[in-house]
C-alpha cells in the first residue's frame, strides 16, 4: 500500500488486486481491480472505508503508521459491501476508542457482519462532521447501489468521497488520478463496471446526481478505479448519460449458433448496415464474449439486433442467458431487430419475439427467419432487415 496526497489533509490509500479472476464471482477482471481507502489527517483523524480482507497485508498497521502514533477518531462507512468493509473488524481492534459514522441503515449491516459495535454514531441527510481544517457533510445515496450507501463531502476542498459511484474495474498502474491516465480504454472499463454493477439501480442514480446540482466538485474519490480532479464533471456526465439510458448512434449484432448457420447471417446483416451507410456496428457471439461486456455494449449501443439458432424449441441458451439479464437490468430506450436460423420446426426467432414483448424495445425491423443452411438467395431475404435496422436509427 502507498498514501498518495489528494489535497489539503487527505490522503489515498489503496489496493491492487491483480489475483482475483471474478469481481463478486461473476465479472471477469482481465485488469484486475483496484480498492480505495481516503485518510483525513486533520486535527480530528478520519478514515474513510477499508478495503477488502487480506488483499492488502496488514491494512491496520498502514494506517496506525500513516497516523504516526496518533489516534483514529473516527471510521466513516460509506459502504457496507466487503470489498469495502473486509477491514473494519481489524480497524476496530487496532483502534478500540474510534467512532464508526454510518447512517441509520448502516449499523444493522455492519453489526450482521462483525458483531457489536461500540462506539456508533449514526448521521442523517446533509448532517456535518468538522475535523479541523476539513468539514465532512453526508450525502445519502439509498441503492446505489445497496440501501445504506451514502457519500461523503468535504466542504472545504469540495471533495466527494463516492462510494461505488464514478468506479472502475482495472488496477491503479503507478498512477492514481484521471490526468495520468489514457481514459479512452479506461471509460470502456467503467461502462462495463457502471453497466453491470450500478446499472439496474439507473433511477436511483439519478436522485443521487440531482444532489450534486449547484455543488462544486473539485475532486471524486471513489472506492474502485481512478482519482478524478482535472475534469470531475466528465465522468458526472458520463454517469448522467448511462442512467438515462443515453447511447451512441451504433448498432450491436449478437447471435448464438451452433453451426456456423446464424453465424452467417450475423456477418451479412453486419455488411448488409455497413452498406447502408451505418459505420458504427459490433458484432459478438453470445457464447463465446462474457455477458458483462454484451451487456456494457447494449448499454452503449442504440441499436440491437440479435439473432438465435433453434435450440430444444426455444433459442440458445447463452443468448437466454443475455436476454434474461437486460431483462433484470431494465434497460430501456432501445430498438431491436430480431432473426433466426432453424432446421425444421424453429423456436429461437419464436422465444426471442417473447423477450421482445416483455423488454418493451422499439421494433426496428421485421423478423426473419432463416431455414436450413444459408446461401445467396436465401441471405438475401435479411437485406430488408438491415435497410429498416439503418432506416430507424437515422
Amino acid at each position: 500500500m502507498k498514501a498518495n496526497h489528494v489535497c489539503g489533509k487527505i490522503y489515498h490509500i489503496g489496493v491492487n488486486d491483480r489475483r482475483k479472476p471474478l469481481f463478486e464471482n461473476m465479472w471477469p477482471l482481465p485488469g484486475g481491480v483496484a480498492y480505495n481507502s481516503y485518510l483525513v489527517a486533520d486535527q480530528k483523524t478520519a478514515l474513510l472505508d477499508t478495503v477488502e480482507l487480506g488483499t492488502g497485508g496488514s491494512f491496520a498497521d498502514e494506517i496506525k503508521q500513516l497516523l504516526g502514533g496518533r489516534e483514529l477518531d473516527y471510521l466513516v462507512v460509506n459502504h457496507m459491501e466487503l470489498d469495502h468493509s473486509g477491514e473494519i473488524k481489524n480497524i476496530l481492534e487496532a483502534f478500540p476508542h474510534v467512532t464508526v459514522v454510518g447512517n441509520k441503515f448502516t449499523l444493522k449491516i455492519l453489526q450482521n457482519y462483525w458483531g457489536t459495535v461500540q462506539n456508533f454514531q449514526e448521521v442523517k441527510d446533509g448532517e456535518d462532521l468538522p475535523l479541523g481544517h476539513h468539514i465532512l457533510r453526508f450525502v445519502t445515496t439509498p441503492m446505489v447501489h445497496w440501501p445504506e450507501s451514502m457519500m461523503t463531502y468535504d466542504l472545504t476542498e469540495n471533495v466527494l468521497f463516492a462510494q461505488d459511484a464514478f468506479g472502475a474495474f482495472g488496477t491503479l498502474d503507478g498512477t492514481v488520478f484521471d490526468d495520468q491516465i489514457d481514459l479512452r480504454d479506461y471509460e470502456t472499463e467503467m461502462r462495463r463496471y457502471y453497466s453491470n454493477i450500478v446499472g439496474k439501480h439507473s433511477l436511483h442514480v439519478q436522485k443521487a446526481l440531482a444532489k450534486l446540482n449547484g455543488v462544486s466538485v473539485s475532486y471524486i474519490c471513489p472506492l474502485h478505479g481512478v482519482m478524478w480532479r482535472k475534469n470531475p464533471a466528465h465522468v458526472i456526465a458520463l454517469y448522467d448519460k448511462w442512467s438515462r439510458y443515453e447511447a451512441e448512434n451504433a448498432v450491436l449484432v449478437l447471435f448464438a449458433s451452433m453451426y456456423h448457420n446464424t453465424e452467417v447471417v450475423a456477418d451479412y446483416i453486419a455488411g448488409k448496415i455497413v452498406d447502408e451507410g451505418m459505420n458504427n456496428v459490433r458484432v459478438y457471439d453470445v457464447s463465446k464474449t462474457h455477458v458483462s461486456y454484451l451487456i456494457s455494449e447494449a448499454w452503449r449501443c442504440k441499436s440491437i439486433v440479435l439473432g438465435s439458432c433453434a435450440y430444444n424449441g426455444g433459442m440458445h441458451p447463452m443468448m437466454e442467458q443475455f436476454c434474461r439479464e437486460m431483462e433484470h437490468y431494465g434497460l430501456k430506450n432501445r430498438q431491436l431487430a430480431l432473426f433466426g436460423s432453424c432446421s425444421w420446426g424453429g423456436g429461437g426467432l419464436r422465444a426471442l419475439q417473447g423477450f421482445a414483448d416483455c423488454i418493451g424495445w422499439e421494433a426496428s425491423a421485421t423478423p426473419v427467419e432463416l431455414i436450413g443452411k444459408p446461401d445467396n438467395n436465401k441471405l438475401q431475404q435479411f437485406d430488408q432487415l438491415a435497410k429498416e435496422v439503418v432506416a430507424k436509427l437515422n
